[in-house]
C-alpha cells in the first residue's frame, strides 16, 4: 500500500496543473454554454408542447 501511495504521489508531482486563470475562464465558458443550452432546449420545448396542444384541440374534435 506504501509503495502505490508513493507512486501515486510522483505521478501527481509530474503531472501539470492549470493555472487559476485558465480554470476561471473555462467554467465560465461552461457556465454560458450550460444556460445557453438551457434556455434553448426550454423554447423547442414549450414551441413543441403548444404545437402539439393545439393539434389535439383542432384534430381531437
Amino acid at each position: 500500500m506504501r509503495t502505490f501511495l508513493v507512486e501515486v504521489w510522483a505521478e501527481l508531482q509530474k503531472t501539470s496543473w492549470p493555472a487559476r486563470r485558465e480554470v476561471y475562464g473555462t467554467t465560465v465558458v461552461v457556465i454560458i454554454a450550460v444556460v445557453i443550452c438551457a434556455v434553448y432546449l426550454y423554447v423547442v420545448d414549450t414551441a413543441l408542447n403548444s404545437g402539439i396542444q393545439f393539434l389535439f384541440k383542432t384534430v381531437g374534435r
